[in-house]
């Protein structure tokens, strides 16, 4: 008998790689230092869910769905959350490694990042407007016809974007990190 539904269950140190993987609905659950690492999680359903120090480098997301999920302490090198659907997609990730990932066009309207590092993270035409990038490292991070409106980025460092190319008004910095975005235009700042 299939089971296609888990609702409020906690899986602890389950290694997902070397397990297979169904697609089904999870609702309200806690994943805790479990390894999704390489696993396709395709057509599968999160809601309310929360992954606590687990690897999920490079899963496979077609038509995924994460709903008010939250993510702490854990490595989501390479993810490709643009795969994801986006209808009610809502995430927040608190002290995790995500550099390599891309959030090609998703709506990220009022996330929080915290703590996270976000080296050469793709956000090219995501919607971040109102977004918070409290502590965390943008270094290399593309920004490219961006809504960056409102996007609190005071205690963000190493980011640097063009402000002709993306819709930055609003937006939040602190000196002297903002002098970084000021270097791409060649002019000299006191």
């Amino acid at each position: 008998m299939n089971i296609f539904y888990k609702e409020n269950e906690i899986f602890d140190k389950i290694d997902f790689s070397a397990n297979a993987f169904e697609p089904m609905e999870y609702e309200n659950c806690n994943f805790i230092q479990c390894n999704f690492g390489g696993v396709n999680l395709s057509r599968t359903k999160f809601e309310n869910c929360t992954f606590d120090t687990c690897n999920l480098s490079m899963v496979k997301l077609a038509d995924t769905a994460f709903s008010s999920c939250k993510f702490k302490n854990s490595k989501l090198l390479g993810v490709h959350f643009e795969d994801c659907n986006s209808f009610g997609f809502s995430v927040v990730f608190q002290n995790c490694i995500l550099s390599h990932s891309s959030f090609y066009k998703c709506k990220l309207k009022r996330n929080v990042f915290t703590e996270c590092q976000l080296e050469e993270v793709d956000f090219t035409e995501a919607d971040l407007s109102f977004a918070s990038f409290i502590d965390c490292d943008l270094k290399n991070a593309k920004f490219e016809r961006s809504l960056l409106e409102k996007c609190d980025f005071r205690k963000a460092k190493n980011y640097l974007f063009r402000l002709d190319q993306n819709k930055v008004k609003g937006a939040k910095f602190s000196l002297p990190e903002v002098l970084k975005l000021f270097s791409i235009y060649a002019i000299d700042v006191e």
